[in-house]
């Protein structure tokens, strides 16, 4: 019986794609993808056309970081309701649904100001989607890992990854879009950025309504809520009041047994894991600062950065996914994702020849094509390893913390992108982003090394 499941299972193929679930979380990849640009490079093209320094961008895309503390508050999310929200839609969607409507407002609130005479107004309101973005992700990412068995999980992380980059397409291309079609094409209009950013606040009922719609997971929490009790009862026994142990008891499954688990399973080895994974972003992420900065200062109008985005980023994205999949499941997950860093290296230097080549549509397609498809590629391979390192028990505050130590070195280092720009220029910094990418593939050799020699000495274990 349980082989002619398997069998069926199998031979549904490209079927599963349209099971409602993967659909949900295709809506759902689509929400979460759209805030990240509104306050990373799209916001630095605003900036830019509005003459604000490349230093001050440099320092603006800070408030990105909130999406590498997010591990702090992902156990609060993950274990504690959240008052009105929680009560009426359940703890998942409440938290889904209060994070929403806060990108929303604070979209808004966006809109409205000018970063030519309220920077400061501006920032806060980014920094408000940042965090509200970053507490999206956490429940969205908890919610994916409860929605469904391992057969189904495969397909619906590969939902999310498309809708997250073609919200991605939508936030970059399609913002810009916007501010050329209500505003200026050529010089600064800050009418055309104010409806551009109140209708990516729009794009957000895509989210919104998809959360309305769905159900709330059923989630079997035994196994955590007898460790919190037996540890509370511990706790007591040792002279502890009732109620400061059930608030350590929480505290302690909440927040220090993912962390702790992790430890536990890789040892020293776990310090070179969080290397890895803390590194193998930073050079696009570093260059990514500045790109649309850089396409200003190279003379490129909005429309032309948003239609060779919009035709050859959304082709080559989707190429680098289903490419990074595919390879990955033939070499294996190390060798891609050394691939991935690699090609994110060699891109910045083919922006490096951009600087020379100077205004050329032609090129700007080559770079943005080559950017997206190595993004694609790397991106598959590290969402697959990150995912290969978690503990199904603490999926969500342990996946929270991988994807934000992914993210915190790379976007503190980048704030300093538009100071180095300043002062050694566009080709230097492009050259110096590329070479910080290379000691990724060192680390992605120790790491492999040292699991093929953790896995050995288990097998001998074992046998």
């Amino acid at each position: 019986m349980e082989q002619a499941v398997e069998e069926d299972n199998n031979n549904q193929g490209w079927r599963v794609y349209l099971e409602k679930k993967v659909l949900i979380m295709l809506a759902l990849g689509f929400s979460s993808g759209l805030p990240i640009l509104l306050v990373f490079g799209t916001l630095s093209f605003w900036l830019r056309e509005a003459e604000v320094s490349r230093t001050d961008i440099g320092f603006f895309s800070w408030v990105a970081l909130a999406y590498g503390f997010k591990w702090i508050w992902s156990p609060l999310i993950d274990r504690f309701p959240i008052p009105i929200f929680s009560h009426l839609f359940g703890r998942r969607r409440g938290w889904m649904l209060f994070s929403q409507l806060m990108i929303v407002l604070s979209l808004c609130g966006m809109a409205l100001s000018n970063p030519q005479v309220d920077l400061v107004q501006l920032a806060i309101f980014a920094v408000i989607v940042a965090f509200a973005s970053a507490s999206q992700d956490i429940v969205i990412d908890a919610y994916r890992i409860e929605l469904a068995t391992e057969r189904l999980q495969a397909a619906l992380a590969a939902a999310y990854m498309t809708g997250y980059r073609l919200a991605m397409i939508m936030a970059g291309a399609g913002a810009l879009a916007f501010a050329a079609w209500f505003g200026s094409d050529t010089e600064y209009d800050v009418t055309g950025w104010k409806y551009a950013y109140f209708i990516m606040a729009g794009f957000m009922l895509v989210g919104i309504i998809t959360a309305l719609c769905i159900n709330e997971p059923s989630i079997d929490s035994a196994d955590i809520e007898n460790s919190e009790r037996e540890y509370r009862q511990q706790l007591v026994s040792d002279g502890m009041t009732p109620k400061k142990a059930r608030i350590a008891a929480w505290f302690y499954t909440a927040a220090v047994m993912p962390f702790k688990d992790f430890f536990d399973r890789y040892g020293r080895h776990a310090l070179l894991i969080l290397a890895l994974i803390g590194c193998y972003r930073i050079s696009d992420v570093v260059m990514g600062v500045m790109a649309n900065a850089f396409y200003v200062d190279m003379g490129f109008t909005k429309t032309q950065v948003a239609s060779v985005t919009k035709i050859y980023g959304v082709i080559m994205t989707l190429v680098g996914a289903g490419l990074g999949g595919i390879l990955i499941s033939k070499f294996g997950t190390m060798r891609i994702l050394a691939l991935g860093a690699f090609l994110s290296a060699c891109t910045n230097l083919l922006f490096m020849l951009f600087t020379f080549i100077g205004n050329s549509i032609p090129m700007l397609a080559i770079v943005i094509s080559a950017d997206n498809l190595s993004a694609g590629i790397a991106t598959a391979a590290f969402i697959t390893y990150l995912s290969s390192l978690t503990n199904v028990a603490f999926s969500a505050t342990q996946y929270a913390l991988f994807s934000s130590i992914m993210l915190l070195f790379p976007k503190f280092i980048a704030g300093f992108s538009g100071m180095y720009v300043d002062n050694f220029g566009y080709n230097t910094f492009f050259f110096t982003t590329a070479l910080i990418g290379l000691p990724v593939l060192l680390l992605i050799y120790l790491v492999a090394t040292k699991a093929k020699k953790h896995d050995e000495v288990n097998s001998s274990v074992t046998s």
